[in-house]
């Protein structure tokens, strides 16, 4: 290990390409020491000499982080990785909760978060420009929230004719959620307001759909899908296969 000062940095891989990890996030863990993160992610960095890659389940959370701070502090030099971009949904603020209540040795190395490019952006850019206007991003999991609160937000964005990105959309554990979900929006924005599904975007099993909120069934969505609806303005332009779809700035 370096003589220099230990440092943590928590970095997005992006949605699944390599071509779409950012040239900081490489350089960073390229001098690494330590990368930290959810099995899955921590298995997207190739092992090299010097390099200890330490994966754990996806709700350790702030344990991970507890430790990412320890191993800095210890003059490691750490980098954290999600999936995406770290500051959506992620590790990033579960890394400042436990800093937070962390020993003041473990404030003392450098803490950067170094953004990527989130599955919402990486989907968006596939079906043309679905969040071209004013949105929302809502996490539909309720591990860590009511399904009282998923639904007044779901609601309440609705009303404000915000177009609407939709992440951990249907799990194994409940998977009559996502079917309360779009009851919901059909109440609220119609049948006929367009509804995307792009699953695994940028990996080898990407699939994307475009349909209506009246013909969408909850099977159409799983963890490893982004969901996204329309405002009332959002509009679709036919094409070979794919639509195009878009919000227009001036909605």
């Amino acid at each position: 290990m370096s003589d220099r000062g230990g440092w943590l940095k928590i970095a997005g891989l992006g949605p699944g390409d390599e071509a779409l990890i950012t040239p900081e996030v490489s350089a960073a863990l390229a001098d690494a020491t330590d990368v930290v993160g959810y099995v899955p992610y921590v298995e997207r960095v190739a092992p090299r000499p010097g390099l200890v890659r330490h994966g754990s389940d996806n709700r350790e959370e702030i344990r991970r982080a507890e430790q990412a701070l320890r191993m800095a502090a210890e003059g490691r030099r750490v980098v954290v990785v999600s999936s995406g971009d770290p500051g959506v949904f992620a590790m990033a603020a579960a890394l400042f909760e436990a800093l937070e209540e962390a020993a003041p040795e473990w404030c003392a190395p450098d803490i950067q978060v170094l953004p990527g490019i989130s599955a919402m952006l990486a989907a968006s850019a596939r079906l043309g420009a679905p969040l071209g206007h004013d949105f929302c991003c809502i996490n539909l999991s309720d591990n860590l929230k009511p399904w009282a609160l998923i639904e007044r937000r779901l609601q309440l964005a609705a009303e404000a004719d915000f177009a609407m990105a939709f992440y951990n959309p249907r799990s194994r554990a409940r998977p009559e959620g996502f079917g309360r979900v779009l009851r919901v929006l059909r109440d609220a924005c119609g049948a006929g307001r367009p509804i995307m599904f792009a699953r695994a975007v940028s990996t080898p099993e990407e699939s994307i759909r475009v349909t209506t909120l009246g013909d969408a069934v909850p099977e159409m969505a799983d963890m490893r899908t982004l969901v996204m609806v329309g405002s009332s303005q959002t509009r679709w332009i036919e094409r070979g296969g794919m639509p195009w779809v878009y919000t227009p700035r001036s909605a």
